[in-house]
């Protein structure tokens, strides 16, 4: 197995950090390794606790009196100069449970009001998002939103267009769209279910 025999910050930012590693391969050779990560120091990094608290949450909602439709985003993201379907999201933060986060984020984007629901923990525990590169992780959160829509919580750097998306608009945003990866694979099992959340029943 690897090992890791130094650590070092690069960057000082506000929301994500770059870390580079001194590292040992299986068979020995040194080298170096870099990891982004939303820690704000070397000890808070999830190789160093050894826990994966939610750096944020990922919200799966639907709408609509059949909940027959999805809560997405269209958000302008730099780091491809363009607009991508996603599910609301955001940064958990410090002490903050992470339900609580998921209905805050949720008013905040979107306007709406998010009813999360209970489900198997197995379902909403934190998973990495791009581990080769990032020590993110988020939990899933999942529920339903009623209300209007409404711009009026978002912050001025965002840009975002809010969607409630049937299963034919679903199909067409995989079909000719950008989307986020884990967007992606879940409403794959939207597009599937037939009535509301059918795939957290099984495990």
């Amino acid at each position: 197995m690897a090992t890791i025999t130094g650590i070092t910050k690069k960057t000082e930012n506000p929301f994500v950090n770059l870390y580079e590693l001194d590292r040992k391969s299986k068979t020995g050779k040194e080298g170096k390794y870099y990891v982004a990560s939303r820690a704000k120091s070397e000890k808070d990094l999830k190789l160093v606790t050894g826990k994966n608290e939610p750096d944020g949450v990922v919200i799966y909602s639907l709408y609509g009196e059949q909940q027959d439709k999805v809560v997405l985003i269209r958000q302008y993201r730099y780091a491809i100069n363009d607009f991508v379907y996603e599910f609301p999201a955001g940064l958990v933060e410090k002490q903050e449970p992470y339900k609580e986060a998921a209905v805050r984020e949720m008013k905040e984007e979107t306007g709406l009001e998010f009813t999360p629901i209970t489900v198997n923990e197995a379902y909403e525990k934190p998973a990495f998002t791009t581990v080769g590169m990032t020590d993110e992780s988020c939990a899933i959160v999942f529920g339903t939103s009623a209300g209007e829509i409404t711009k009026e919580f978002q912050e001025d750097t965002e840009e975002i267009e809010v969607v409630l998306a049937d299963r034919e608009e679903v199909k067409r945003i995989l079909k000719e769209e950008k989307v986020a990866i884990m967007c992606s694979y879940m409403l794959m099992h939207f597009i599937h279910d037939k009535e509301p959340f059918e795939f957290l029943k099984e495990l």
